[in-house]
């Protein structure tokens, strides 16, 4: 079993069962809450635990919606709505309060399946492209820089040494190394460029600059510290 859970509220047995079923083949860790007062009982004992809900609309005590509004106040967890009716003004509802996706029954467990996976597959492409280096925040896909939540405006050959000083977390790295992979190796000018980038960029970074430690005789090394 993989360490993706997904909680599946329905309050008929015999759907939980066939959703949670289909889940278990592709390695997903199935959650189970028989109506919305156990559903929510459950997402505050374990909320960080849980990586997509699947929340019927129609259920005693609580329904979905009520859930679902209860769960934005707190959570952008990914939720997938399930419900009887298909009408526009229910999906329109029902994406204005959060909804990420929204199936109408009767669906194809494989679909839905389909559904899910496409979903934790974007969440997870954003995570691995936005990471936290002991408060520098560095966004890949964006190619943008932030210390403590403030941008930080910087070059692209800036951006770009960062970067691979990053990506080489703790590693000593030769002027000469550097070069060859950010300047690429038809750059034939002085490697003490690198040093006058250094600088520039240890200054944007503030207080987090000494992350980039100078190694004598060597070069330099990033570590968070």
């Amino acid at each position: 079993m993989n360490n993706i859970n997904v909680l599946v509220v329905d309050d008929e047995a015999r759907m939980r069962k066939l959703i949670k079923d289909f889940l278990l083949q592709k390695d997903y860790n199935v959650i189970e809450a028989e109506d919305g007062e156990k559903a929510l009982e459950i997402f505050e004992e374990r909320q960080n635990e849980i990586s997509l809900i699947l929340l019927d609309v129609m259920m005693p005590k609580l329904d979905g919606w009520s859930v679902l509004r209860q769960i934005r106040q707190k959570s952008d967890v990914p939720i997938i709505m399930l419900t009887a009716r298909g009408e526009e003004q229910d999906e329109l509802f029902g994406f204005d309060l959060g909804v990420d996706e929204y199936i109408s029954k009767p669906f194809s467990p494989k679909i839905l399946v389909a559904r899910v996976e496409a979903i934790l597959k974007r969440i997870k492409g954003k995570e691995d492209d936005i990471k936290d280096y002991g408060g520098i925040v560095i966004d890949s896909a964006g190619r943008t820089v932030k210390v403590d939540g403030k941008d930080v405006e910087m070059s692209l050959r800036e951006y770009e040494l960062l970067k691979y000083l990053v990506d080489n977390e703790s590693i000593a790295l030769s002027r000469d190394k550097i070069l060859n992979n950010v300047w690429n190796y038809d750059y034939y000018g002085d490697s003490r460029t690198i040093d006058s980038h250094i600088k520039k960029i240890r200054h944007k970074l503030g207080k987090k600059g000494r992350y980039i430690e100078t190694m004598r005789g060597v070069g330099y090394k990033f570590e968070v510290k």
